[in-house]
């Protein structure tokens, strides 16, 4: 489903984000990002980066330690 792959695990904030905003801008309009963080402020720095960026934020699977994002380029 993804068109790309972010592994941001052991980072903390800001680098998950600045990570995924990073490989967006390399993306066309529309293609989907995976980033897997495990930063517990991505939950709430993620949804508000993209709806500040003009990406869709298109889920959250949060299993525990990880949570798997899944961004639409915008």
């Amino acid at each position: 489903m993804a068109d790309r792959d972010i592994d941001a695990v052991g980072l903390l904030c800001p680098l998950p984000v600045l990570k995924a905003r990073k490989a967006l801008l390399e993306m066309p309009v529309g293609a989907v990002l995976r980033l897997v963080a495990s930063d517990p402020a991505a939950v709430i720095d993620v949804p508000h980066f993209c709806a500040e960026a003009g990406h869709e934020f298109m889920s959250l699977d949060d299993t525990g330690d990880v949570q798997t994002y899944l961004i639409k380029r915008g």
